[in-house]
């Protein structure tokens, strides 16, 4: 089905602005409906777990709502959905807890392909328990994965962390792949969907993740984090926890009260996101929608990528490989991106300059981290907000 650009947009208050958002990689705008959710929940009947009065039911309501909503965006269980503060935070308590089974001998696999929450937490946790870690590589002549680099994996291999998609060069890569070589030696994978959940609707069995994070603002929700695991393997799982607290899966995960009104704004974000689309369930709307939204984006991306062609040498773009999101990321020959960066402000066109976490990136890439320029579309980009960045760099750099 067509994406109608215009009609999304409308439900996004900030865009009134007039700004040209380019840094959606970094978290998306907030449309009206999400924050409707937020108010109308944290305002409404609130109150601690329960089913004795209204608001107690609310609270219940909320969460397995957002577990449900979750659970359908990414194919998985919602009892094997946790709630946690962001992606970092629960990947660093999931190292944690998984960390306390290795040994001296036992190794772990990072990927240069990843934001730093899926590559130190991993690494500060196989020094704590005398672990190696080994390294999935990045070949920068392709921004691919470099597939000899497979061979890491071996019998001592006890998890792999991999990104679904990088959220510096777009690159996605072949994570089912990855995931089936590390499942014939009894490693688990843990996959980082946090960039690839704002372009795509995951399939984390389609993907062979044993466990899967996404973050709700990187597509229109609020600022929060979210887990996914078969349950089963949550059940196996015993995290540092108050004597009080429930034993049961999910909630053994999640420390303290939950933030309702948040859970209740990433509910919202994955309705929006499955009313673009068409079919029977919410998932297959979200499918559905996912692919509209997709089309939308490369064709934009397609535009973005002829207007830097025309600059010549003036720029390398980095963001080569065949299978990739609408993200972009560029160094300039004699200018700063810190100076682009600034000038495109002045035309409120907005398109960052910084590390963006990828710090195992630009060393692959052989770049000084914090040397480039990264362009990512969201569905509410359009043809006005392309044609000002092209514009603006164009008058930057001639």
């Amino acid at each position: 089905m067509p994406f109608d650009v215009a009609s999304f947009r409308a439900g996004f208050p900030s865009l009134a602005s007039g700004i040209a958002h380019f840094d959606n990689p970094g978290g998306t705008q907030t449309p009206a409906v999400v924050g409707d959710a937020i108010a109308r929940t944290l305002t409404g009947p609130l109150s601690q777990r329960g089913a004795a009065t209204v608001s107690q039911r609310n609270a219940e309501s909320v969460v397995a709502g957002f577990r449900s909503a979750i659970a359908d965006l990414v194919g998985g269980d919602p009892g094997g959905v946790v709630h946690g503060r962001s992606a970092t935070a629960l990947t660093y308590d999931f190292s944690r807890t998984l960390a306390r089974t290795w040994g001296a001998g036992d190794e772990v696999v990072v990927c240069e392909l990843d934001h730093d929450s899926n590559v130190r937490p991993w690494i500060q946790a196989a020094e704590r328990a005398g672990a190696t870690v080994r390294w999935l590589r990045l070949d920068p002549a392709t921004g691919e994965l470099d597939p000899a680099s497979l061979d890491v994996i071996g019998e001592r291999t006890r998890l792999v962390a991999l990104t679904a998609a990088s959220n510096l060069l777009g690159t996605r890569p072949p994570v089912a792949a990855v995931a089936a070589r590390a499942h014939e030696v009894g490693a688990l994978v843990h996959v980082d969907a946090v960039h690839h959940a704002a372009h795509a609707a995951p399939d984390i069995a389609a993907m062979g993740a044993d466990l899967l994070v996404c973050s709700p603002y990187k597509f229109f929700g609020p600022h929060c984090g979210a887990l996914v695991a078969d349950p089963a393997l949550l059940e196996t799982l015993w995290p540092d926890k108050l004597v009080p607290s429930t034993d049961v899966v999910p909630e053994r995960f999640e420390l303290g009260t939950l933030p309702y009104e948040l859970l209740a704004g990433a509910t919202a974000a994955v309705d929006l996101i499955a009313s673009l689309g068409t079919g029977a369930t919410r998932r297959e709307r979200l499918v559905s929608a996912a692919g509209a939204i997709a089309a939308h984006e490369l064709r934009l991306r397609g535009r973005i990528e002829e207007g830097l062609a025309a600059l010549g040498d003036r720029l390398t773009l980095h963001s080569r490989a065949a299978d990739r999101t609408s993200t972009l990321f560029l160094t300039l020959r004699d200018r700063l991106p810190a100076e682009a960066y600034e000038h495109l402000a002045t035309q409120d066109v907005l398109v960052p300059a910084g590390t963006f976490y990828a710090y195992e990136t630009f060393r692959a890439l052989g770049l000084p981290v914090d040397s480039g320029l990264r362009i990512g579309l969201a569905a509410y980009n359009d043809d006005h907000d392309v044609d000002r960045l092209l514009e603006g760099l164009t008058d930057f750099l001639t």
